[in-house]
């Protein structure tokens, strides 16, 4: 039902939003979950039809928290409370001084702001609210009367496709699309063994919930719990439900003992928990009268006390988001300081070429490297965030990818964040690789966001994220916090990796050669001494390779102790009919090179060329540099372009006798 545009207090059209349309297709997305009964039953209704004053916030601060409706988007509405204790979150989210009801600047139009993949991005909607009776069926505030809760999960569902897009979702991603900033996972379990993630070399579990950690941040950090069974003691409760944390605090018990006490609160609106600590409940007789009366009174509509025993009985795991200042800067929620230096890069896995999979897979050195430079030291939190992986539709939205086979683990990866010590930004990848990590995320988890934390000393830090399965595809986030000065940059990847030894059949070739000072260590291109470097001619001769992907592969190793390697590269260039390798095109691009020169023993290339006569000139980046080196020369076979053994035997027999050569 749509409906048509009724006139604000200026006399104008009120706004209506073609992008989000009050109808089911704001609503639903696949028609997939518990609401899709509610088809032909909703109205849409601008505040002012459903109250006489509508505002934003009530005066009452505690009836402005969020009552859950139809919609089970309880993990949303958990961190929608951590914008009602921190004021300049709430402002960049809820942009003040919009004009509301009432206004004669009001135009039936809000904007809202969402941290999405490393920026804020502005949603606009207009304030027409799915009712049903004329009351709004999903969430909305304790208070009749304000709207903020229910125009902010519009602008979320807006920025997701529908509001059955938000149907389940994990508190800790809802924290940082709210803040821009962290949230940890901390299991309450005793055991991991049945729901324990992809594993690898570097498993370590999930660290166990200490709330004394968070003393110094208890007022300003985003705490929630949720259960994934149906406990006994909070039955209705069911699977998969949040809730947050609203206070904990030690109290003194008329024995002399401590007693841990936390105040819980139900998206809900109501009590779902019938323990000691529940009205009149048999806890309250062991503290002291005046005390348990200050404490119940504290108890707001679907709110309920309980002790530790029962907090970690009850529930699965807890979600702290972390505190944020009036300065927009993150704090550590292990020291309370605050890490007022960021940095942030984005990069992805690519198969074949940077989705190397877990430290088990001997593709892992291929991932993604990153150089983390620590000025002085710090606290850092490096956190790998990866993007969900979505599906073009037919409108201006993306939805997430669905695959039948893996519903639980259907949008993210299996990820981890590993960081090494390096002492010197030369050193061989390989034998770093065998040494363990520094520091590392728990072992590789379907999250969409991992964090690690540290005390770092000054000095040069590899950061590699990395997928549990090699070959796994997607974009990601690298995020940099800390309390000292740092830069991170991308490490530039001396080429990418080989193809699978499995993708048809290949031939290779292997020269050796030198660069030899004031003879052929001509240096890189940047040098007029660059064409004394040796060359090596090669031919390729399969006219299908064009169109069938990879069909060249070079390496180059140098033969130097690790703790002395020269930066080092190669250029392909090609030649024209009748050229030699004494007559190379030093004015023409080359056809594929290796580069940046790198501080490493091995740099390899996979590329795609054309039919033709080619040579490769290896060089160091400064002329002058004297070492031995090998040069492998793989190339794919076709057999419809081979007509014949003689064939490919002479062409083996011409590259097997090539020299070194100068030019």
């Amino acid at each position: 039902m749509k409906e048509v545009g009724r006139a604000g207090s200026g006399g104008e059209a009120l706004f209506e939003d073609l992008d989000f349309p009050s109808d089911d297709r704001a609503l639903f997305s696949d028609s997939s979950t518990p609401i899709a009964t509610l088809q032909g039953e909703v109205t849409w209704r601008r505040p002012q039809e459903i109250c006489q004053s509508p505002a934003l916030f009530p005066d009452n601060i505690t009836l402005a928290h969020a009552k859950q409706g139809l919609l089970g988007d309880c993990w949303f509405l958990c961190a929608c409370s951590f914008l009602l204790k921190n004021r300049y979150l709430l402002n960049k989210v809820l942009p003040p001084d919009q004009p509301l009801w009432g206004d004669s600047r009001y135009r039936g139009s809000f904007q809202f702001c969402f941290w999405k993949l490393g920026h804020w991005t502005e949603v606009t909607i207009d304030d027409r609210l799915p009712c049903i009776n004329s009351t709004p069926c999903f969430s909305r505030c304790h208070s009749p009367a304000a709207f903020w809760v229910a125009l902010l999960e519009k602008a979320y569902a807006k920025l997701h496709g529908s509001y059955e897009r938000l149907w389940a979702g994990q508190v800790s991603e809802a924290l940082v699309d709210l803040s821009g900033g962290l949230a940890e996972r901390w299991s309450l379990g005793e055991s991991e063994e049945e729901q324990r993630p992809e594993q690898d070399s570097d498993q370590v579990r999930r660290r166990r919930l200490d709330l004394n950690l968070l003393c110094s941040v208890k007022e300003e950090c985003a705490v929630s719990c949720s259960t994934h069974s149906s406990p006994g003691g909070a039955s209705e409760l069911g699977q998969y439900h949040a809730l947050t944390v609203m206070e904990w605090l030690d109290v003194k018990t008329l024995s002399g003992s401590k007693q841990l006490l936390l105040r819980i609160r139900n998206p809900w609106g109501r009590c779902c928990w019938g323990g000691a600590w529940i009205g009149s409940g048999a806890g309250w007789s062991s503290v002291d009268p005046a005390l348990a009366s200050d404490l119940q009174a504290r108890v707001a509509e679907g709110e309920f006390w309980l002790d530790e025993t029962e907090f970690l009985s009850q529930f699965d795991d807890v979600t702290v988001g972390y505190p944020i200042s009036d300065e927009g800067h993150l704090k550590s929620i292990y020291t309370g300081s605050p890490l007022t230096h960021y940095h942030q890069l984005a990069g992805r896995w690519m198969e074949g070429h940077s989705a190397g999979g877990s430290r088990n897979c001997s593709s892992y050195g291929s991932n993604p490297k990153f150089w983390l430079k620590v000025c002085e030291r710090g606290e850092v939190l490096v956190s790998l965030l990866q993007h969900r992986k979505w599906r073009k539709t037919e409108n201006y939205t993306q939805t997430p990818l669905e695959d039948s086979k893996n519903t639980k683990h259907q949008h993210y990866q299996a990820i981890a964040l590993h960081m090494w010590k390096v002492e010197k930004r030369r050193f061989n990848l390989s034998r770093m690789l065998n040494k363990p990590p520094c520091v590392s995320t728990h072992c590789h988890a379907y999250e969409r966001e991992v964090v690690l934390h540290q005390q770092l000393e000054r000095g040069f830090y590899l950061l590699i994220p990395s997928t549990y399965q090699p070959g796994a595809e997607a974009r990601f986030l690298i995020r940099g916090f800390s309390s000292s000065p740092t830069s991170l940059s991308a490490l530039k990847s001396p080429a990418p990796s080989l193809p699978s030894t499995t993708d048809g059949e290949w031939e290779t070739c292997y020269f050796q050669g030198s660069w030899v000072e004031g003879r052929t260590a001509g240096g890189s291109r940047n040098f007029l001494s660059h064409w004394q470097n040796p060359c090596f001619p090669f031919t390729v001769c399969d006219e299908s390779a064009v169109t069938s992907g990879v069909n060249v592969r070079i390496t180059l190793h140098q033969s130097r102790p690790d703790t002395d390697l020269h930066p080092i590269g190669f250029h392909v260039y090609k030649l024209s009919e009748g050229e030699s390798q004494q007559m190379l095109p030093r004015d023409e691009d080359p056809a594929a090179s290796c580069v940046p020169h790198c501080f490493t023993q091995d740099v390899l290339l996979a590329c795609c060329l054309s039919p033709g006569a080619y040579t490769i000139v290896p060089s160091t980046y400064r002329p002058d540099c004297s070492a031995s080196f090998t040069l492998s020369l793989a190339r794919r076979i076709h057999r419809k372009v081979v007509k014949s053994q003689e064939r490919l035997g002479r062409a083996i027999e011409e590259i097997s006798h090539i020299s070194v050569m100068q030019s």
